[in-house]
């Protein structure tokens, strides 16, 4: 169950899930409908509850005015159910479908769970419709309809943004192939995850700093509302040589009700998180506080709160080192956190327990001891890993990061208590190794 939590967290990921729906391997007629009646639309789906909804979706529309049919492609389709599918998205191997299903009751839906939906439809020729139909046909065949997801590079939004791109014959990618963007991956996440700082920061964690260059537009499309930006001023250059606006209509479906917004420039959280890490430093002070008052709650509570944030970070550390060096998920590597915050921290969750409850002083001065020597690894990490971006090889954006666990591990070095005998423990320990050697 605590697997499947985790991985449901991470699953979070730009997933611009659909609506699990069954995928019909051929739903149009088999005499196809000529161009001139079929209408082709964009439908932008905004965030919705869910964390994995939160980058929210899109589709293709195809409107048949000979079969009065609306369908609804959905690349975007995948089956907790599915045969190891925890297990395969644990290792990167996330499998993906494009089906089929009635716009409307896709709309049904999604009126249902309180989302916003933009219809955006596209001013090609008839000859585009057809191909865009048979192309859409094509995918949803059960021999065609999987793939292998990626978060940035091959999702819902990115298949959508590549069909546009096949209507109006590459111009799409001409445009915005090498169009620098206004924002890096990172930034266009944080976008979405403002509101909620605790996922904002854990994702963000998980992430190394090859999502920290530069992109372009043509990249920026791996989100469904920047699909919507930038094909709304869009304009192509058809067969008879005519400058031709891509979308004639934009009309608004459905408007979401009291949802949080998508934040137009992304919001610099490292400051948040270095507050919120002082408030919780000034606690775990008091606990230490209460300890040299010869209290007897302040030591239990000092040991469990230094327990507690070993795990804490210890199995974010741990999480981090699988998906770096262990996983297809490449958005992972080349991340400096790893030298600050490692599974080595969970040594520390033993450690405060003792420190707690030991009765033994000889005990709690080792204990005391050690905490202080495992947290002094995270924060020379920490100087380290904010040292290298003075180099060019080295370029996260993981200030808030840094920001939440530094003044937590400073105390966790140099609080008061007991301070001189460990220090003294640690520097007679040495002295035993080093006559050993």
């Amino acid at each position: 169950m605590i697997k499947k939590i985790a991985i449901l967290l991470i699953l979070s990921f730009f997933c611009c899930t659909g609506i699990f729906a069954q995928v019909f391997p051929r739903p149009l007629n088999h005499v196809k409908t000529p161009g001139e009646d079929l209408t082709i639309k964009i439908a932008v789906v905004g965030p919705g509850d869910q964390l994995y909804f939160w980058w929210g979706h899109i589709a293709l529309i195809i409107e048949d005015a000979r079969t009065k049919r609306n369908y609804f492609f959905d690349y975007g389709i995948f089956d907790f159910d599915a045969d190891d599918f925890f297990y395969n998205f644990a290792f990167g191997r996330l499998l993906y479908s494009c089906g089929v299903s009635p716009a409307e009751l896709n709309m049904e839906i999604y009126e249902i769970t309180n989302r916003n939906v933009v219809y955006y439809t596209l001013d090609i020729p008839p000859e585009a419709r057809e191909k865009v139909r048979d192309f859409a046909e094509f995918n949803i065949q059960p021999e065609n309809a999987d793939y292998f997801y990626h978060h940035f590079k091959d999702n819902c939004s990115t298949r959508i943004r590549d069909i546009i791109d096949l209507a109006v014959n590459g111009q799409l990618y001409e445009q915005f192939g090498n169009k620098q963007s206004r924002f890096t991956l990172r930034e266009h996440v944080r976008r979405h995850t403002w509101f909620s700082p605790a996922a904002d920061w854990f994702l963000n964690f998980l992430m190394g700093q090859v999502i920290d260059t530069p992109i372009t537009v043509w990249d920026d499309m791996f989100l469904p509302s920047e699909v919507g930006k930038w094909i709304e001023d869009f304009y192509y250059t058809d067969a008879a040589g005519n400058t031709v606006k891509l979308v004639s209509h934009i009309e608004t479906i459905l408007t979401a009700e009291n949802r949080p917004i998508v934040l137009e420039l992304p919001r610099k959280q490292w400051l948040y998180q270095l507050i919120f890490s002082l408030i919780l430093t000034s606690i775990f002070f008091l606990f230490f506080y209460l300890q040299l008052k010869n209290h007897k709650i302040g030591r239990v509570l000092a040991g469990l709160n230094m327990s507690f944030c070993s795990l804490f970070f210890g199995v974010s550390g741990l999480l981090l080192y699988f998906m770096s060096l262990f996983t297809n998920h490449d958005y992972t590597f080349q991340n400096a956190n790893m030298i600050f915050c490692t599974p080595l921290l969970l040594a520390g969750v033993p450690f405060g327990i003792n420190y707690a409850f030991t009765e033994d002083n000889a005990k709690f001065i080792k204990y005391n001891a050690l905490l202080r020597l495992l947290w002094l690894i995270t924060v020379l990490g920490l100087f380290i890993s904010m040292v290298i971006k003075f180099l060019p090889w080295f370029y996260q954006d993981n200030l808030a990061d840094q920001m939440l666990i530094f003044p937590i591990a400073l105390l966790f070095v140099f609080h008061p208590v007991g301070f001189k005998e460990a220090v003294l423990y640690i520097k007679c320990f040495g002295e035993k190794y080093g006559r050993k050697r």
